[in-house]
């Protein structure tokens, strides 16, 4: 059976030494399963994308991936962050393993053609998430401009939820079976997915209880990996602290998913 695949870590790279305390736990606690999960670490440099213009955006790119390389070598894991424009990804992909076009960019051709290029030169897997705007169906586009430089084997579609009236997101559970039918892996974000967008006004609320229900929903439909932000202390993270999951309950959510997956995968 194939390994499940798990793109976890904070949301922001607030710094360094969270950056170290999260990786260096995930590598700990998720041991126990090391035979059944790819597990990449992920950190964004930059939240392009805030409600507020007083929020915490991160580090920015030159500090951020000197973080991640730092992670890296550390811990002998992959890594992945965002880009935000086209001119970031070769930059980005000489770092990062894996290279994320945020869902409000994913119809935008430059940002595809240039992280499908990135990946190309450097042999890097190219995560897109589905904007909150866009049908399942709709995503074969994604792939087809994508798949005009880099194999459907390196492509990843993300589901994460779609606008469902104000402030709210839902998931349509047949979108993991719709997205795969392109060639490509679908992944489920476990936690941007229970957002309620501009719910708090002037920051995004969310629905942290959801989380576990509808990853185990996803997995169950289909999804070949779980994206999932965490944070040792959520309500203190410099963004999405309204979703981002407890650190110490990753281990048991994880355990979870790999149960159901290995028996829809069986």
């Amino acid at each position: 059976m194939k390994k499940m695949d798990f793109f976890i870590g904070p949301c922001v790279l607030e710094s360094k030494d969270l950056a170290h305390e999260v990786a260096k736990t995930l590598v700990q606690n998720l041991k126990p399963f090391e035979s059944e999960i790819n597990l990449t670490f992920k950190g964004s440099f930059d939240k392009a994308n805030r409600s507020s213009i007083n929020s915490y955006r991160g580090p920015g790119i030159v500090d951020g991936l000197k973080i991640l390389a730092d992670i890296k070598q550390t811990y002998s894991l992959p890594v992945l962050t965002d880009f935000h424009t086209p001119d970031q990804a070769m930059e980005v992909a000489e770092v990062c393993d894996v290279l994320q076009i945020p869902a409000f960019l994913c119809r935008q051709t430059d940002m595809i053609v240039e992280g499908a290029k990135a990946c190309a030169k450097y042999n890097r897997l190219l995560k897109i998430k589905k904007g909150q705007f866009l049908s399942p169906q709709e995503t074969s586009n994604i792939v087809e401009k994508a798949s005009h430089f880099i194999p459907k084997d390196q492509i990843l579609l993300t589901e994460r939820g779609s606008s469902f009236g104000y402030n709210n997101l839902i998931v349509d559970m047949a979108s993991f079976s719709i997205m795969k039918e392109f060639g490509v892996r679908a992944i489920h974000d476990a936690t941007h997915c229970v957002q309620m967008p501009g719910g708090l006004g002037d920051r995004t609320g969310g629905k942290r209880d959801q989380i576990r229900v509808l990853a185990r929903a996803a997995v169950a439909a289909g999804a070949d990996g779980i994206f999932m932000e965490t944070h040792p202390e959520p309500t203190k993270a410099l963004s999405d602290a309204s979703t981002c999951l407890a650190l110490e309950q990753v281990h048991e959510v994880v355990s979870d998913l790999v149960r159901i997956y290995g028996v829809v995968n069986a």
